[in-house]
């Protein structure tokens, strides 16, 4: 006899196993809070688009004290906004303290300050970064 337990746990395994491919596929659906990704590995933006969605990547890091006031501003952007999804790029690695700007994510995407935003349109093209975004950001966030 199997016990409730044991599906619950066989349930959450097969969840776990599949969930890094649910977003890498680029069939990525908006959750109720943004997606946290790249930990400090190198990371395809692309791989992370939200279907039908502007997506805005947020590189962040803890010990960027900009980064963390902005925070609560993007978590409300991406919950008032039905059309922006917000994805937070984590540039530390795990174990480095302070901004690790020589992890492979921050090399890869040549970051020199943070935060740093990048906003791809609903069908997956660039279309701002840097000062240009978080101007953009900045506008919807008055709405």
């Amino acid at each position: 006899m199997i016990r409730y337990s044991s599906i619950i746990a066989i349930t959450i395994f097969a969840l776990t196993m599949h969930l890094p491919h649910a977003f890498a596929d680029g069939n990525s659906t908006k959750g109720v809070s943004p997606l946290h990704i790249s930990f400090g590995e190198e990371i395809n933006l692309e791989d992370y688009l939200v279907a039908g969605k502007t997506t805005v990547f947020d590189f962040y890091s803890d010990y960027c004290p900009p980064c963390r006031a902005l925070a609560p501003y993007l978590e409300m952007l991406h919950k008032t906004h039905g059309e922006v999804a917000v994805v937070i790029v984590e540039i530390n690695r795990s174990g480095v303290r302070g901004i690790d700007w020589k992890s492979p994510v921050a090399r890869e995407y040549e970051l020199s300050f943070i935060p740093y935003f990048r906003i791809y349109d609903a069908e997956g093209k660039l279309v701002a970064d840097g000062e240009e975004a978080r101007k953009k950001i900045v506008d919807w966030l008055k709405q």
